[in-house]
């Protein structure tokens, strides 16, 4: 513990929590999804009228880091950093244990910042481990955060949730329009490369709904990364909530506006991925609303398939909906495995390589 206050960066800035609740309300607008941005709707799986098989045939066994998991779901990392966060995460934890789904928490920047909010998180993270004990929980922690805090806390973070793996994420364009972003990549590479060989558990790099270009995919060869999680663009776009969050008329709003359709789409950045990276467990996510959606991202090469909105949509309407809503991304998979004639998302990947 001493270790973690010794060494831990400089702390938040006042309205941090005020800025995570303005982030939860704005990523729920409508206007805030770069909807048919994504590529899916240009994807087509092939029909098979005659599969050989049964529905209850279909299995939606997975991988997940290289171990077998029961479906190739997970929640992305939403929310995290003010008063509702506890339960909303308690809530998705116990769900997605019951299902077979990973996690991934929101933002754990909150940890960094002093002994109050050290001990407060580490409470929550506790108490969300004994509500889920099996459950896959995934870390979270910006680019910025991970090039400026010290290894041996970055360790220790991991460790207060118990956590499976790390999800470093990724989101130049939201610093650059955030007032209070800390757009400082610099030494980005090489901390990355230091974090996969020194954390322990695996790093998954992530975006945040402006995907991945074959020029970035290009500079993650040779890293160590356990997983990429393109996270495209055609979900929430986090350059919109931030345009949102400022003056109306002022600098930022209007750059926010200039950029509104910023990113590489998921459809894309997925296809460039499995080129570019072909021994990196491949994630998918940005702007995935179906479990057709993310039968067409698996055809394509994703392992795992992510929410994030329609998730924390279905959680805030309580625990029967948002079991109901994760059956109906199953069943739709499932439906479409059995309709391309395929018995398992593995082998949905090899018929679809095989036709084109």
């Amino acid at each position: 513990m001493d270790l973690l206050l010794n060494d831990r960066p400089a702390a938040l800035e006042p309205g941090f929590e005020q800025r995570k609740r303005d982030h939860l309300r704005l990523a729920l607008a409508p206007a805030h999804e770069a909807r048919g941005l994504s590529g899916l709707d240009a994807v087509h799986l092939m029909h098979d009228a005659l599969p050989e098989l049964d529905l209850e045939d279909v299995r939606l066994d997975a991988q997940l880091l290289g171990q077998a998991a029961p479906t190739p779901f997970f929640v992305a990392g939403m929310t995290a950093g003010h008063a509702d966060a506890p339960a909303l995460n308690l809530r998705l934890a116990r769900a997605c244990a019951r299902r077979g789904w990973a996690l991934g928490v929101g933002s754990q920047r909150r940890q960094l910042a002093g002994p109050a909010e050290l001990t407060g998180a580490v409470d929550q993270w506790r108490r969300l481990r004994d509500a889920a004990p099996g459950l896959v929980l995934i870390g979270n922690l910006g680019l910025s955060q991970i090039v400026a805090t010290p290894l041996p806390l970055l360790r220790r973070l991991v460790q207060s949730l118990d956590a499976q793996a790390l999800a470093v994420h990724l989101n130049p364009l939201q610093e650059c329009l955030q007032p209070e972003g800390t757009p400082q990549f610099r030494g980005g590479l090489a901390a990355l490369r230091d974090l996969c060989a020194w954390l322990g558990v695996p790093v998954v790099l992530k975006e945040t709904g402006c995907g991945f270009s074959p020029r970035t995919l290009a500079k993650l060869q040779g890293l160590g990364l356990g997983a990429v999680d393109v996270s495209g663009l055609g979900g929430t776009h986090w350059g919109r909530v931030e345009g949102a969050r400022a003056e109306e008329g002022s600098p930022l709003a209007l750059a926010a506006a200039t950029f509104a359709n910023w990113g590489e789409p998921t459809v894309d950045a997925v296809r460039a991925a499995c080129r570019l990276l072909p021994d990196t467990e491949l994630w998918a996510s940005g702007g995935v609303r179906s479990g057709l959606d993310a039968a067409k991202l698996i055809a394509l090469g994703a392992k795992r398939v992510g929410y994030a909105k329609p998730a924390l949509q279905a959680a805030l309407w309580g625990d029967a909906a948002l079991d109901d809503w994760m059956a109906r991304q199953e069943l739709e998979l499932r439906i479409a495995l059995f309709c391309s004639g395929a018995r398992t998302p593995a082998e949905m990947r090899r018929l679809h390589t095989a036709e084109h």
